[in-house]
């Protein structure tokens, strides 16, 4: 067995990579039952599960808007509207208790009329008069969609033989130029793709032209992840630009100049770059030297856009982060910059003003402690100096408030408690890593359970420096807080959480540190009397699913149960399958014996294949989705295959449509979430723990 798998080609489980394979997909279904029947046959699944879809499904929670100058954009589901309604309204209405909504697109009618499974991808509205948008559906939730282009005005598509934009199905990136260009990038034919499966050639697409005769602007190589093109329309700071993702995390922008010629942008191709006017903001991912000055990993700094391209190199920090801070996000209102920050995993809101004297930094608005607060529907060109806010906490349901920049903040909305957090409590603590790292942990649970251990369940992620903060949490509050259970959000290194430097320091080599971080809160959550190891349930998704399989197969002895969603898991072949190939600058790449010398001591399922007959396992449930097209549905198949012929205690379900989310609907969402809990619940509360 190990040695089949370990050489991947003769791998005794190859067939479960087979997506849509019949023998691969009666596997799915036969495990699918004993799933039903296990843990969703039972009046109490039923009725959580109807608590969680009442959730999603309500009229009561915020309708969360997306500006586009004087129209405010949603995206609703419900009961009513499974598949959704993408609608508008004005600011005048939306403020109303009862808004009335113009109704764009009927997602449920088109897709009845047409036969077809549509999940909603997404719109490009054309600015300034939006009158046209460009749509974006997968089929059951894939990242693969059709694009078509929509009349606001008629409220119709417009077919190909009319005029109409039409891609087909493929990864494609879409933009628009005027009313009668656009730049796309998608599946020409044979060599237009890159290796990760994303467009490799960006052209300008003109209105009534057939896409085989689009112009080419630029073309990738073979082993970029993807290149994309854009328009600036910003009046008189007009700019066109392309972006070529060499890998996951490192992009060389390029100016398109009149002429057809290109002007490299000489920035660090790992920073993140942006343009507002005259300005030039980088936000650095590594330290810079340039100019005679040195700037660190995590700083954002400006400068003037013209002067950079004449070889100016005078730059202005605008934030330096220190041990405790880090960079969160920002936005440009019509004359300031907005920065979050992230001061141990909180967040800071600042207003930035530039003048004749430099930059003016000032507080934004105050922000609640444990608790997440964003800003949002920023429109520098429509919108002046107006802003959103919303924040919420792990037990504070979501709150939406306005304002503008030297004015008061006004709640807008909020949306109301979905479970009952009377006793329950948010704190943060930190455990100490196996190399000293402090590593920041959230613990929310009732007052009452401080005495003696209960049942406890932790997530993690741990990549992509994906930062983790505080947010409502309302199906894991009815599913698990309010029957007593404790919830863990863990905070460990991969993430951004403290600048990019706690996602770079634990890339490639270093990974194990990921893996080490969280086992140590585990640990920790012991020490401090929190729960007892066979008492705790670990949960994660995608990279946080590899994450799971990692402590499944190297920590087993911190755990009482754990859930593996939508997950990598045969490091041998990830970067064979789908769009795992633009993953290699995160954790490296297989073929190389130096780099995978080190992925092969944490790969979960060539070390199940090695030990995992010998080894004692937590139970665990895998989850995944037929129609993931990003992380390939091979990995959780074969995983439980493994696993069932070695006899451990493993539970598999595989929703045949849901995309990367694992659910293309609330009710398949609700299904999940009621899936998860009730399976912690038999685990960690119940004991039931045997097959």
């Amino acid at each position: 067995m190990s040695g089949g798998v370990q050489d991947s080609e003769n791998d005794p489980y190859l067939w479960l990579e087979e997506v849509t394979g019949e023998r691969a997909l009666d596997f799915a279904r036969a495990h699918n039952e004993v799933v039903m029947e296990r843990f969703a046959a039972s009046d109490r699944f039923d009725a959580l599960q109807h608590r969680i879809l009442d959730m999603l499904d309500t009229d009561t929670k915020i309708a969360f808007p997306g500006r586009r100058g004087q129209w405010l954009y949603n995206f609703w589901r419900d009961a009513a509207h499974p598949r959704g309604l993408w609608r508008r309204t004005t600011f005048a209405e939306y403020v109303k208790a009862e808004p009335e909504w113009d109704v764009l697109i009927d997602l449920d009618a088109v897709a009845a009329a047409e036969d077809e499974n549509w999940v909603w991808g997404g719109a490009g509205v054309l600015r300034p008069d939006q009158s046209r948008a460009l749509i974006s559906l997968s089929r059951g939730g894939a990242d693969a969609k059709v694009v078509r282009e929509f009349d606001m005005r008629t409220r119709e598509f417009i077919a190909p033989e009319e005029g109409g934009y039409f891609l087909p199905e493929a990864k494609s990136r879409i933009s628009w130029i005027d009313i009668d260009s656009v730049y796309v990038g998608t599946d020409f034919g044979p060599g237009s793709l890159t290796g990760s499966g994303y467009p490799r050639i960006a052209k300008r697409w003109r209105r009534g032209t057939p896409l085989d005769t689009a112009e080419t602007v630029f073309e990738g190589a073979v082993t970029d992840v993807s290149v994309s093109a854009g328009y600036d329309r910003t009046p008189g700071y007009e700019r066109h630009y392309i972006a070529q993702a060499t890998d996951f995390f490192h992009e060389e922008v390029f100016l398109l100049e009149a002429d057809g010629s290109r002007t490299h942008l000489e920035t660090p191709s790992d920073a993140d770059e942006s343009w507002y006017k005259e300005w030039l903001l980088v936000r650095l991912k590594s330290p810079w030297e340039v100019g005679g000055h040195s700037y660190p990993a995590g700083a954002l700094i400006a400068t003037n856009f013209a002067a950079f391209r004449a070889g100016g190199r005078d730059f202005e920090v605008l934030f330096e982060p220190d041990a405790h801070t880090s960079l969160h996000g920002y936005g440009w209102t019509e004359n300031h910059l907005l920065l979050v920050t992230l001061e141990d995993v909180q967040t800071k809101l600042y207003v930035l003003t530039p003048g004749d004297e430099g930059w003016r930094t000032e507080p934004l608005a105050e922000t609640p402690a444990m608790a997440t607060t964003g800003i949002m529907n920023l429109d520098p060109l429509e919108g002046g100096d107006d802003y959103m806010l919303m924040t919420s906490g792990f037990t504070t349901p979501t709150t939406l408030l306005a304002g503008s920049v030297g004015a008061p903040v006004t709640e807008w909305k909020q949306e109301p408690e979905f479970f009952d957090a009377t006793g329950i409590e948010t704190e943060q603590f930190f455990a100490r890593s196996d190399d000293g790292t402090s590593i920041p942990y959230f613990v929310i649970r009732h007052r009452d359970t401080r005495d003696a251990p209960a049942p406890t369940v932790m997530s993690g992620y741990g990549g992509f420096e994906v930062s983790r903060t505080p947010g409502y949490g309302g199906a894991s509050g009815i599913g698990w807080l309010e029957q007593g259970g404790t919830y863990v959000m863990t905070n460990i290194r991969g993430g951004g959480e403290y600048g990019p430097q706690w996602h770079t320091s634990v890339q490639k080599e270093n990974r194990h540190k990921v893996y080490e971080d969280f086992s140590s809160i585990a640990r920790d959550l012991v020490a401090r009397g929190i729960t007892t190891a066979d008492r705790l349930g670990a949960v994660g998704g995608s990279n946080g699913g590899l994450l799971m399989g990692v402590m499944l197969t190297r920590y087993p002895e911190l755990f009482g149960a754990i859930v593996c969603q939508v997950p990598l898991l045969d490091m041998r072949r990830y970067h064979r399958l789908l769009a795992g190939a633009s993953w290699v600058a995160e954790y490296g790449d297989p073929d190389i014996p130096e780099e995978w010398a080190y992925i092969s001591r944490y790969s979960p399922y060539q070390r199940a294949a090695e030990t995992g007959a010998d080894a004692t396992y937590p139970p665990i449930l895998l989850t995944t989705s037929t129609r993931d097209d990003r992380v390939h549905p091979g990995h959780a198949r074969k995983m439980a295959a493994l696993l069932e012929a070695q006899g451990h205690r493993v539970w598999y379900h595989e929703n045949i449509e849901g995309g990367h989310g694992g659910a293309a609907d609330n009710k398949q969402s609700a299904f999940q979430a009621a899936l998860i809990y009730e399976f912690f619940t038999q685990m960690l509360i119940e004991g039931r723990t045997t097959k």
